[in-house]
């Protein structure tokens, strides 16, 4: 956001927390690792999170609940029980869902190189499918969420489009 400080970070976080449940999916699974990922959640939101907002930047944070509700029930975990472990996580001002055909994304997961068992090929169509079942349930749970189809757009255009969305937002809030 121009103009602005922006506070850059993802979760799982780079804590001790994070670094775990990112770098040891294949050790857990299910709701141990639903759990790590949420305890991740609310110790980076108390640490880093709320911190950013206090000194007035802007959060940009890869990844965050609408993530969890789609890797967690492709582990098995049931969607009332991760809506409920994330019931008290600080709602962002925008989430924002990137997405695109299945075949393109497991070619860029092929690219890029698989960093997570949640990774491999074919998963993309069915988290795919999560998001799209998931999207009234995040609106309903407070996310107020801007869906954008990465593969009709570069890099820079998405980041364009991203950008032009939350600037709207912002100047709406500010009339307000």
């Amino acid at each position: 956001m121009a103009g602005h400080r922006v506070h850059l970070t993802r979760e799982p976080s780079d804590g001790l927390l994070g670094r775990a449940a990112r770098e040891r999916t294949s050790d857990f699974h299910g709701l141990s690792l639903a759990c790590l990922v949420a305890a991740d959640r609310f110790h980076h939101l108390a640490e880093d999170v709320h911190p950013a907002l206090a000194r007035g930047q802007f959060v940009l944070c890869d990844r965050y609940v609408p993530s969890s509700y789609v890797l967690q029930v492709l582990d098995g975990v049931p969607l009332e029980y991760v809506r409920h472990l994330n019931a008290p996580a600080r709602r962002p001002d925008l989430a924002v869902i990137l997405t695109a055909a299945p075949d393109l994304l497991d070619a860029r997961l092929r690219e890029r190189g698989v960093h997570s068992r949640f990774e491999h090929d074919g998963s993309s169509g069915r988290e795919v499918c999560l998001y799209d079942e998931f999207a009234d349930v995040l609106v309903e749970d407070g996310f107020p969420t801007f869906r954008l189809d990465t593969g009709e757009f570069s890099p820079q255009a998405a980041v364009q489009a991203i950008t032009c969305h939350a600037s709207a937002l912002l100047s709406r809030d500010q009339a307000d």
